[in-house]
């Protein structure tokens, strides 16, 4: 059962599965003000450029601050629908969105940037 008291559809089996892959960036920014320029800059184009390199989703999260002294962090979580979509975007799209990235955000002190890839299972 679900929380809300539905029961779950099954999904039919189809053999194999090819797992599909989630890929995370998290952002570390100093302040408000380069937050908010963050994320202007993935909602006009940045997140639309990996759908369009291949993910299949994408979800803009502000993650909270333990203080308010602490960075602010914005995580954008990807989902590809296969492994080979995923190095296909990493080949293809990847180095000139992180170029991007980097010309308007890698001089700016405070700001870093991790990213994370894993199976969704």
């Amino acid at each position: 059962m679900f929380s809300d008291g539905a029961d779950a559809p099954a999904a039919p089996y189809s053999g194999a599965m090819t797992a599909r892959i989630c890929y995370t960036v998290t952002a570390t920014l100093p302040d408000e003000e380069v937050s908010r320029s963050y994320l202007r800059w993935l909602e006009d184009g940045h997140v639309d450029a990996v759908v369009d390199g291949g993910a299949h989703s994408a979800m803009i999260v502000r993650l909270e601050r333990d203080s308010p002294g602490d960075p602010h962090r914005v995580q954008t979580v990807y989902v590809f629908p296969t492994r080979e979509a995923f190095d296909g975007y990493v080949r293809h799209t990847a180095p000139a969105l992180r170029e991007d990235g980097v010309r308007r955000f890698g001089s700016v002190a405070g700001v870093s940037f991790t990213r994370t890839i894993g199976e969704v299972v």
